[in-house]
């Protein structure tokens, strides 16, 4: 069957003004998602990295609904996702799909993986056939194995069996069983070995070219979001502080964090780019500093950073950055 090229030009994913935050002891707010807005095309791969702790997987699961935002708005092909009841929200979880870090963790030991498969399939109806037979399940397990190259022999084999790498091959033919179109990917190759890493994030490119899929792809890893991403967002304490096209962040960062970071990025010849590294640890969540939360580690901070928070501007079409001083001599970082 042949899968339609997708509209590149439509908007699938839109969030509004995101926010999730937790109450503490002693009346303490922990902003995990602070205000954040942006949105994915069909078809594109958006990639959200940043340091652990800035939230991007609070965030993750909050595109899905899998943790409830506190306030906001979470649009997926025009709907609301977070004004929706479970009811009415059942349907569209079909076409919204999570791939997690841990496979191991993900995977019930003591089912075989082609109960593990089967399972989304007996739960919701086909669209077009209603219920399913069981032949109909096992072409389609089949057809799951086929795509992330695993043998069909697996099906009958426990998780325990498989090493990490396959495990996650298994976690990504679940993520795909009812033919999603949105796929949030979290760190799903930082658990694993270098080579197999690339062997997933491939996995992952082949995924989309045959089936149209988009992905929101979280990772704390430069060198594994350049691979796959065609837009990239990068966080710090809860908030986005730049997003672009891929090449253009890298290759041309705006903001001092994302210069910082580009210099973990491993290159035989590239040496050092003369950027400062990140210097001290991540403020706490709960007391971020006043105005940009980014100022106790910039060497680039004036008294204006610690009094007002950036806003969020365009530097140039489609690249924007919440900075006061945004590097303005973008010096090129060779990746």
């Amino acid at each position: 069957m042949s899968i339609p090229a997708p509209d590149i030009t439509k908007t699938l994913l839109e969030v509004r003004h995101l926010h999730k935050t937790y109450q503490l002891p002693g009346r303490k707010t922990l902003k995990a998602v602070d205000d954040i807005s942006f949105s994915v095309r069909q078809g594109e791969v958006l990639g959200l990295v940043g340091e652990s702790g800035c939230g991007k997987s609070t965030l993750g699961r909050c595109l899905l609904r899998l943790l409830p935002a506190s306030s906001g708005s979470i649009l997926f092909d025009g709907q609301d996702i977070t004004r929706l009841s479970e009811r009415k929200l059942r349907p569209l979880r079909q076409r919204l799909q999570m791939v997690f870090q841990d496979s191991s963790a993900s995977l019930n030991p003591r089912r075989r993986i082609g109960d593990l498969l089967a399972e989304p399939l007996r739960v919701h109806a086909d669209p077009i056939n209603g219920k399913r037979t069981a032949d109909m399940i096992t072409a389609r397990l089949t057809e799951l194995l086929d795509l992330v190259g695993l043998p069909r022999s697996a099906l009958e084999r426990y998780p325990h069996e498989f090493s990490g790498g396959q495990k996650q091959r298994i976690n990504i033919a679940r993520a795909l069983t009812l033919s999603p179109q949105l796929i949030v990917a979290d760190e799903p190759v930082s658990a694993l070995d270098v080579s197999v890493q690339a062997q997933i994030i491939n996995l992952f490119a082949d995924l989309q070219d045959q089936l149209g899929l988009t992905y929101v792809f979280i990772s704390h890893d430069l060198s594994v979001v350049r691979q796959i991403s065609t837009r990239v967002a990068v966080m710090y304490l809860g908030s986005i502080v730049e997003i672009g096209e891929t090449d253009t962040v890298l290759h041309t960062p705006a903001h001092p964090y994302t210069s910082m970071l580009t210099q973990a990025i491993p290159h035989p010849t590239k040496g050092k780019t003369g950027l400062p590294a990140i210097t001290g640890d991540i403020p706490s969540p709960v007391s971020r500093p006043s105005g940009c939360h980014f100022h106790p580690r910039c060497p680039y901070a004036q008294a204006i950073c610690r009094e007002k928070a950036p806003a969020l501007e365009n530097v140039k079409p489609s690249h924007m950055v919440s900075c006061h001083f945004p590097l303005v001599a973008l010096q090129k970082i060779y990746v």
